[in-house]
């Protein structure tokens, strides 16, 4: 038989359940998420919330280490692991299933295929329905390069480095963005001798140049080797074998690159991800099996019944990205079943173009939203740039001898923010007001009025408009 419901959602991460609960929120219809793993998602088990909380410890003792009269005992590991298991729930995803239910979503465990229009198929046994809409919000998965030697090596994938249960003396990691980056500082937090084998020239590259060479010179200054420009040709590891998630695969691997011959006890791979679709049925309505599924504003892939948010549609691969569209999204569909034209703003999926924020919660901190200054000039925009250090007496009562750098790039002739940059120590809590900067195109003269507290170091937001005049 099958079994009908207003709204199916395949994928149930925080942009599925999202999905889900705006699309059935104050109405009787009905909704069901289909999860072949755990409800919550990557973000939940292997991404965000662990990866934070192996982050969390180092920071507090870089700021210990940076205030005269202070001092922090060295890392208890297994403290900081069965601090991270509790935030994780040890991979039980019972509470999160308890609230889906709770909200009036139905949660169904299993591999789910799209079958043709509004239909899917779970574990090829169980054919389920949509009366309104099917939502995709499968995610991604890490890439792994076909580098000769390195599938056959088992190098651990970031699920293994944030759930990792014992810390490797040493580590290659292989990618310079958002994840090896917070791999490489945590593991050197940890006491590990990290290697960091980047293809380009810098890390972070998405970011300002200045943030990604702040972070690699911390880096090294912490002890990684940071080599640029590397290529790896192969990698050996004749004693490989599977000992599980976040355990060291086997013996020692040896590293064959362009910048020299490397051994490590582990390897981990952080060069990209690729989405999770290719057995996703995507071809069964007309869509290209193991590609992203592009969408149109309204996070409609396909004829009004057929979505996608998060990181399947490759708008913005983020978790706070993912949530948005699917906020987006459940109301689109909500709307769509009641009769209601889409036209509130909330009904657009507007913040993906050119206003996404994100953190990189490296020591020092690397945050960031809008247009970097290279992106600005080449959507044609007349640009505008002021940056300064940050000094101010926030900074100063934060930590001795604060380092930390601000860049605001400006429309000229709108005289707005469209793109924001910080740098330093605990700099992830001035993002949001340029976020809101630049989201709500908040004219510069506008901003003069708006007065930062001192002593924090929200004050550099002063001295940017300042060092403007």
């Amino acid at each position: 038989m099958t079994e009908e419901f207003d709204v199916i959602v395949i994928g149930g991460g925080p942009a599925g359940e999202n999905a889900a609960a705006y699309a059935i929120a104050g109405s009787t219809r009905t909704a069901a998420i289909v999860e072949h793993q755990l409800v919550g998602g990557e973000c939940s088990y292997w991404a965000c919330m662990p990866s934070k909380a192996l982050l969390r410890p180092g920071q507090v003792l870089d700021d210990a280490g940076a205030l005269p009269g202070v001092s922090a005992a060295p890392p208890d590991i297994d403290a900081i692991l069965a601090r991270r298991d509790s935030f994780t729930h040890n991979h039980d995803d019972s509470s999160q299933v308890e609230w889906a239910e709770s909200a009036g979503i139905d949660v169904i465990k299993g591999h789910g295929v799209l079958d043709g229009e509004r239909t899917v198929v779970v574990d090829g046994t169980r054919t389920l329905f949509a009366r309104q809409a099917v939502v995709l919000a499968t995610g991604t998965t890490a890439s792994v390069p076909d580098t000769p030697g390195l599938r056959a090596a088992l190098p651990w994938s970031s699920r293994d480095a944030t759930n990792l249960h014992e810390v490797p003396r040493r580590v290659a990691v292989i990618g310079g963005g958002v994840v090896a980056s917070e791999c490489a500082t945590w593991l050197l937090s940890f006491g590990a001798e990290v290697t960091l084998l980047v293809r380009g020239n810098a890390v972070l590259k998405s970011a300002e140049p200045f943030a990604g060479d702040m972070v690699a010179r911390h880096l090294t200054a912490r002890g990684a080797d940071v080599r640029f420009g590397t290529t790896v040709h192969s990698v050996s590891r004749p004693n490989a074998r599977d000992t599980g998630e976040g355990n060291i695969h086997g013996g020692p691997v040896t590293i064959d690159t362009s910048s020299g011959v490397i051994e490590v006890d582990e390897l981990i791979v952080a060069a990209g991800r690729a989405p999770t679709s290719a057995q996703l049925g995507l071809s069964s309505v007309g869509l290209t099996d193991g590609a992203y599924v592009p969408t149109d504003d309204h996070l409609c892939a396909q004829g009004e019944w057929l979505y996608a948010v998060g990181d399947i549609n490759g708008r913005s691969p983020l978790t706070h990205m993912g949530k948005y569209q699917a906020r987006v999204c459940g109301d689109v569909i909500a709307a769509r079943a009641a009769g209601r034209a889409l036209v509130d703003p909330r009904f657009i999926a507007s913040a993906d173009s050119g206003r996404v924020p994100q953190v990189v919660f490296t020591s020092p901190e690397a945050a960031w939203v809008g247009r970097t200054e290279k992106q600005a000039r080449a959507d044609g925009i007349d640009v505008e740039v002021v940056e300064i250090d940050i000094a101010v007496a926030g900074s100063s009562l934060l930590r001795d001898n604060y380092e930390g750098r601000a860049k605001l790039v400006i429309d000229r002739g709108a005289d707005v923010i469209v793109g924001a940059t910080f740098v330093g120590p605990d700099v992830s809590e001035l993002l949001h007001a340029a976020t809101i900067a630049v989201v709500g195109a908040v004219p510069l003269d506008t901003l003069w009025h708006a007065v930062p507290s001192y002593p924090t170091v929200s004050e550099v937001w002063l001295r940017l408009l300042e060092a403007r005049r």
